[in-house]
């Protein structure tokens, strides 16, 4: 097959420091190049030459600016182009254009998140027309296929589930690990409200009362609203809590720092569609403490390769799973072999690929592939 994928306009593939849209597209485009020839339009970027090709993956880059002005110069850029799938990522106001362009081509819409189905960035009635001029709408989680069946219900026959994967090659527990007495959690991802930030330092605060291990975070994660940023290291101070602020790390490097940690965090209080770095953390041989919200659950099992947490508002519901791995080595060793196991079974880019491959060679195929 003949596949195009069309990048989001605001990050470059690949992404220079983080951005769990492009990190997916690529890891999927080079799957998919093994068996199939795959072009990437993405924005351009002063780092990035207009054509790069990346393990057999043809990376074409077009001026960006507005959704509508990119949409144009990714319109220019296929004109007199064939292929038989057109894959448009996270952006519904881009399907019904490009369906019209290609009429006799596959056009599927991957959505990721709720975000561009939503006010603001989409009114009911946009999102609603991405949605039908779409053959197939994928969704990442199962959480995200209800959620949009329950607003589109028009479209619901063509909504799929493809779980999104990880280099497990490259997201590996650390060679070798250096004892110590310290239980060193991780917090990684932007550092904004919905994020849960504030709820894990109050809850970490709250386990060093309970541990009989000294408890570190490190915080991996940068924001565009540096005061946002400050108040979470003030309130960090003024809680007590040991923690470090790393900052933006880039996704190249991110891995360095999960495997220089026990426990992975994610106190999310928003509906989390999939939760990418969930999966980063299993793959590391991380147990997870989660919000029981969304496509969380679909990675997560509780008391298996971690703990949901179903009053995740309550800092306490954080800390009492906090303190139960602080305070049992063997269940702590035995959540982190089988974190790794899980995640080798379930979750890989090489799946994520062939189930998409199969949908779109099969594009009416009933249930998910």
């Amino acid at each position: 097959m003949r596949i195009a994928i069309i990048a989001p306009e605001q990050i470059p593939v690949p992404p220079i420091l983080g951005g769990s849209v492009e990190i997916t597209i690529l890891a999927i485009a080079k799957e998919l190049a093994k068996q199939h020839s795959v072009t990437v339009i993405s924005r351009s970027h002063r780092r990035y030459p207009a054509y790069s090709a990346v393990s057999g993956v043809h990376i074409y880059r077009v001026a960006t600016g507005s959704p509508e002005k990119y949409l144009a110069n990714v319109r220019s850029f296929l004109q007199g182009k064939s292929f038989d799938v057109i894959q448009v990522d996270n952006r519904p106001k881009f399907v019904p254009s490009l369906k019209k362009m290609f009429p006799n081509a596959v056009v599927s819409l991957f959505l990721h998140s709720l975000t561009f189905v939503s006010p603001p960035l989409a009114t009911r009635e946009a999102a609603g027309a991405g949605m039908r001029s779409a053959d197939l709408v994928i969704a990442n989680s199962e959480s995200l296929k209800t959620q949009l069946t329950k607003r589109f219900p028009f479209a619901a026959a063509k909504i799929r589930k493809v779980w999104l994967g990880v280099d497990t090659s490259r997201f590996k527990p650390a060679a070798s690990a250096k004892p110590r007495r310290a239980l060193r959690l991780l917090f990684a991802g932007r550092l904004i409200p919905r994020k849960g930030l504030p709820v894990l330092l109050r809850a970490v605060k709250l386990a060093k009362r309970a541990s009989a291990r000294p408890l570190e975070l490190v915080v991996a994660g940068g924001t565009k609203n540096a005061a946002y940023s400050r108040s979470m290291r003030a309130l960090s101070q003024k809680l007590g809590v040991n923690a470090r602020f790393l900052g933006t790390v880039p996704h190249r490097r991110i891995q360095q720092v999960f495997q220089d940690a026990d426990v992975f965090v994610c106190p999310s209080q928003l509906h989390e569609a999939f939760g990418l770095v969930n999966v980063e953390a299993l793959a590391t041989g991380m147990p997870v403490i989660a919000s029981s919200i969304g496509g969380i659950k679909e990675i997560v099992v509780h008391n298996r390769n971690g703990m949901l947490i179903a009053r995740y508002k309550q800092p306490q519901a954080f800390a009492d799973a906090i303190v139960r791995l602080a305070n049992d080595r063997s269940l702590l060793g035995t959540m982190k072999l089988q974190a790794r196991m899980d995640c080798m079974e379930r979750f890989s880019w090489s799946a994520t690929a062939k189930r998409l491959a199969r949908l779109y060679a099969s594009p009416n195929l009933h249930g998910d592939a």
